[in-house]
């Protein structure tokens, strides 16, 4: 596996992933693309994993496509253009399909594809002198690949305000348009994004992946019969599951469901 993208797991089953390329303000190429992609496949079919952050190594987030990479590319085939464009494709929608929770953990500058990656995470929390920039156009290009991702977190209307002018905003005009859910002073950025992992935790595993993939399917769907009926389905498979019905149990009983306590306050079995 590269050393461009790290990930390590801990004992509460909280896997953190580092974009490990700092001198390039971890610019992702076709490498640390493909690294990006198994690392995630990886971790999402590890049982052990509960959630997954998303950083950064050193001073930023992501500078988006590697500006070397990007001048090899004028010299490509439109056959060997669509083929890494793909690659970068499946790697967000990876990332955004995940069945895992995942957070964003943003320090520094992040831009264009950076802002993909914090877009295609479910959660986002940023420190206060972050920065970001959808900054294709300037180049010439446009954010195609990530455009799904972004315009579903801020909405077509800042879309269009930031794509086509490529400006700089900063964590709190990210805060205000969607693209974050949080911000604060950096030193209190890990503690942040920790008490946001204690919330996914008491929360059921299976629930957290249905209720994924019922945002996936209702954003946007038309209300109508045929929506209700489908959520009314899904609802009533749900609450006859196990978790659904230790859930009410524990809230019923007013004590602590089966998954809330972290795997590394549990008590190890005694060696026999």
């Amino acid at each position: 596996m590269s050393n461009k993208v790290l990930s390590q797991i801990d004992a509460d089953g909280n896997a953190t992933v580092v974009l490990n390329r700092p001198a390039v303000h971890n610019a992702f190429d076709p490498e640390m693309v493909e690294a990006l992609t198994a690392t995630l496949k990886k971790l999402d079919s590890n049982s052990r994993v509960r959630a997954v952050v998303l950083t950064g190594a050193g001073r930023s987030f992501c500078a988006g496509a590697d500006i070397e990479h990007m001048k090899k590319t004028a010299k490509y085939s439109r056959a060997q253009n669509l083929d890494n464009a793909r690659a970068t494709a499946n790697m967000l929608l990876t990332l955004h399909s995940l069945e895992k929770p995942t957070i964003a953990c943003v320090r520094g500058a992040v831009r264009g594809g950076g802002v993909g990656l914090v877009s295609a995470c479910d959660i986002a929390i940023a420190e206060r002198g972050a920065t970001f920039r959808l900054s294709e156009v300037k180049l010439g290009i446009i954010p195609a690949m990530i455009s799904p991702y972004v315009v579903g977190a801020i909405g077509p209307r800042y879309a269009h305000r930031y794509m086509l002018s490529g400006e700089e905003f900063d964590s709190a005009e990210a805060y205000r348009i969607g693209l974050v859910h949080d911000i604060c002073e950096e030193p209190d950025l890990n503690a942040l994004v920790g008490r946001t992992l204690a919330h996914l935790y008491s929360s059921g595993p299976a629930a957290i992946v249905a209720v994924k993939k019922l945002i996936l399917e209702i954003a946007g769907a038309r209300v109508d019969d045929g929506l209700m009926e489908k959520v009314s389905q899904r609802i009533a498979a749900i609450r006859v599951t196990s978790e659904a019905q230790e859930g009410l149990s524990a809230f019923l009983e007013k004590r602590k469901t089966a998954w809330s306590t972290p795997a590394s306050e549990k008590p190890r079995p005694k060696k026999k």
